[in-house]
């Protein structure tokens, strides 16, 4: 099995079995790309497993915010019509992972057998949770999810499986071990394997511990978790360091542009703009975000030239065709501005950009027809 030819690939999250650098040669060799974060090119999402170390409390004290947050991600790579890959998926994809045993059993049969919600089945198959990560699934997956629906009617959260399972080597092993939620360690939805021998009530708490990941990955998730938090010039030096290790990153300069232009240094983050579209010319997050920034610095031309740029690259984008309407109407060339924005509607009909959109029609149509009275 090779992965689709010309195939994008983008993370959230690091990896956990297989280093990035490693996954990102063998796909170049099978013609893909791979890359940290998710831009308006990729085709293929896969979720690493340390999204769930970084997006929820993993240690004593886990509570389900995280897990909201990793659910949000998923839905919305979803939603975008991307494929979505579990490592082991990927692996399997890429012919790195040997695929397991033949299997029959559907998506629909496994939720109507184990009681386990299509959502939690879902989302444990995207982090590995099973031994397939997609139908048709195995009868020790049913096993699985049968033990899995009943630590959830016990009070844990898929997060908290998830987290869990990998500590106990492969996942195919818990078939035959019993699983229970326990409260003695004040952790309501903490997992035990039983039989074990721990301290605590004869048994064994296994949990996902420290993380393994490449000092780049730890640098990088810093870095977004810094951003995230509203820390621009912070997770601008962050991303400066991880550039310093891997200079071809075109995703860390972009990101380290918008940390530069949030934070008010416009000139340095013209400069990363700029370094992101020189190391991915096809960048069209970074071509539209430049022109944002040469507008607001009263550079027209320049703003409307990478606005056309963004638009070639990706003709179904529609944020640069409506700010290329509005360059249009302030320069006072209605037409253009005019099928410009009914470009806009073709690809969005339904936001707020698009009732502006469609009153901007609705002016220009009006001013016409006023003139030609």
């Amino acid at each position: 099995m090779t992965a689709p030819a010309g195939a994008i690939f983008g993370t959230i999250g690091a990896l956990a079995a297989f280093p990035l650098r490693l996954a990102a040669r063998e796909v170049a060799r099978q013609h893909g790309e791979l890359r940290r974060g998710v831009i308006r090119r990729t085709t293929h999402v896969v979720f690493g497993r340390g999204l769930l170390v970084k997006a929820g409390l993993v240690k004593a004290g886990l509570t389900k915010t995280g897990d909201v947050e990793v659910e949000r991600r998923v839905a919305a790579e979803r939603g975008a019509g991307r494929t979505l890959l579990s490592e082991n998926g990927f692996l399997r994809l890429l012919g790195l992972m040997k695929a397991p045993e033949a299997s029959s059993l559907s998506r629909q049969s496994l939720i109507d057998q184990s009681q386990l919600s299509g959502a939690d089945l879902d989302l444990l198959s995207l982090f590995d949770a099973f031994e397939h990560d997609s139908e048709p699934y195995s009868f020790r997956d049913l096993i699985l999810a049968r033990k899995y629906a009943g630590l959830v009617a016990g009070g844990a959260t898929w997060g908290a499986i998830a987290r869990s399972v990998h500590r106990s080597g492969p996942v195919a092993s818990l078939t035959a071990k019993s699983l229970a939620v326990g409260s003695a360690s004040g952790r309501p939805d903490a997992i035990y394997l039983d039989g074990g021998e721990s301290e605590l009530d004869g048994q064994l708490l296994f949990d996902l511990g420290a993380s393994d990941d490449d000092p780049l990955e730890e640098l990088f998730a810093e870095a977004e978790a810094a951003e995230e938090g509203g820390d621009h010039d912070g997770a601008a030096a962050l991303y400066q360091r991880c550039l310093a290790i891997d200079p071809g990153d075109a995703i860390a300069a972009f990101n380290r542009a918008n940390c530069l232009r949030a934070g008010g240094h416009p000139a340095e983050a013209a400069h990363d703009y700029a370094r992101a579209i020189k190391l991915d010319p096809a960048f069209v997050e970074a071509w539209f975000n430049l022109a944002g920034l040469m507008s607001e610095e009263g550079k027209t031309a320049s703003a409307r030239r990478h606005l056309w740029k963004a638009i070639a690259l990706d003709g179904n984008y529609a944020d640069p065709v409506f700010n290329l309407a509005r360059l249009e109407f302030d320069a006072g060339n209605l037409l253009e501005a005019r099928r410009l924005w009914a470009r806009y509607l073709e690809l969005d009909a339904e936001s707020e950009w698009a009732g502006v959109a469609a009153k901007g029609v609705q002016f220009v149509d009006m001013q016409l027809a006023r003139t030609a009275g």
